[in-house]
């Protein structure tokens, strides 16, 4: 096992891992090792797209603790418990519309105090914007029309002055008629406009088809 240029993130050849914050505990099925005496878990880029961010090259920036975290679009938890994982002293807002997918996200949050789940629209950050406060890191992964839109609403609402922001632009999300790279072209200028620089755009190919990951900051 080999540590890697995102902080708190191993290797063994291509396969990633982060350390188990509950030693025998799995999340989603994924195999545990452990190694001289620490357990590690294998982050797997098949569901999760912040694991195939990576895989593609994304800068070591991107796994940096922030002070705070918003996540737009927690679904079950699968990544959520990685970056629980990689920032444990990082309390983490994650937002979650689906009251299915939310069940699952409390139970694992009851398990770990620094994941601080909330049932709500990523459309309406006014509705959680008091309970989050200020963020240096805005995470998002939703399947809607207008990504980049939702993105900047919850950038203004939440997210500091300097901040960070990772998001996973589903293309095909947007339209299933323009062309792939039309639609990365108006989101990153939509994007930019705002005041965002972009870091790295990076396909998440083969692992999430016509998916995009995106880094910026203020």
């Amino acid at each position: 096992m080999e540590p890697t240029v995102w902080p708190g993130v191993w290797r063994d050849g291509r396969e990633l891992y982060t350390r188990n914050a509950e030693p025998a505990v799995k999340v989603y099925g994924e195999t545990l090792r452990t190694v001289d005496g620490v357990e590690y878990r294998h982050w797997d880029p098949w569901r999760s797209k912040l694991a195939a961010f990576l895989l593609q090259g994304a800068p070591g920036e991107v796994a940096r603790p922030p002070r705070a975290a918003l996540y737009l679009g927690g679904a079950h938890g699968t990544t959520v418990s990685h970056l629980s994982d990689l920032w444990p002293g990082t309390p983490t807002y994650v937002v979650e519309k689906s009251p299915t997918s939310f069940a699952a996200l409390l139970a694992l949050a009851r398990r770990r105090e620094n994941l601080l789940p909330i049932l709500a629209d990523a459309q309406l950050p006014e509705r959680y914007r008091a309970d989050v406060g200020e963020v240096d890191l805005l995470y998002q992964d939703v399947a809607q029309r207008d990504q980049a839109r939702i993105f900047l609403e919850n950038a203004e609402a939440c997210l500091a002055t300097h901040g960070r922001g990772l998001l996973m632009l589903k293309v095909r999300s947007v339209t299933q008629r323009r062309p792939a790279e039309a639609v990365a072209r108006e989101s990153r200028g939509t994007l930019v406009a705002a005041g965002f620089t972009l870091d790295a755009e990076l396909p998440l190919a083969p692992f999430a088809r016509e998916h995009l990951g995106l880094a910026l900051h203020r």
